[in-house]
């Protein structure tokens, strides 16, 4: 599943207001509730701190991908947030990150959860990538980043 398939351009945060990682969480929250509606804000926060506690999701090179799974989802979730100025993520590098994927998995999607987060990975590899999506002017041309860029994916 191509992460255009799951992203909706309204759920981007162009500039995260966060300065850490509980707040980064909410505000990637409040920015997936943006499409989808019926979410329980504090469901989901829950179970993406549950997620951050077995260890962080901060992968490294300025990309976090807090994710997690919710019983009463029926299909992928994803929002998307960017912070030009970092935040301390526990990421493995031990450096802010400045782009976020979050992703949200029905409980019995265990594959295609997988999946995109490892097609995530594989287009964050990308330093040309991550640093059009840092310079990018709003959450349209970040879009339109990541179709570009992912439809060049194998």
């Amino acid at each position: 599943m191509k992460i255009a398939d799951v992203l909706h351009p309204a759920a981007i945060a162009d500039e995260l207001e966060a300065e850490n990682k509980s707040d980064a969480i909410a505000e990637l929250t409040d920015a997936l509730m943006r499409v989808e509606k019926g979410l329980d804000r504090d469901e989901v926060i829950q179970a993406l701190q549950e997620r951050e506690r077995l260890g962080s999701t901060g992968i490294g090179q300025g990309v976090a991908i807090p994710h997690g799974k919710l019983k009463h989802i029926s299909h992928m979730l994803m929002s998307f947030g960017r912070s030009r100025r970092g935040i301390d993520f526990d990421s493995m590098d031990h450096q802010p990150a400045h782009l976020f994927f979050l992703l949200l998995a029905p409980e019995n999607a265990a594959g295609e959860h997988l999946k995109t987060l490892a097609r995530i990975c594989k287009l964050m590899k990308n330093a040309e990538v991550r640093q059009r999506l840092l310079d990018a002017t709003g959450s349209e041309a970040i879009f339109s980043i990541i179709c570009e860029e992912e439809n060049m994916l194998p």
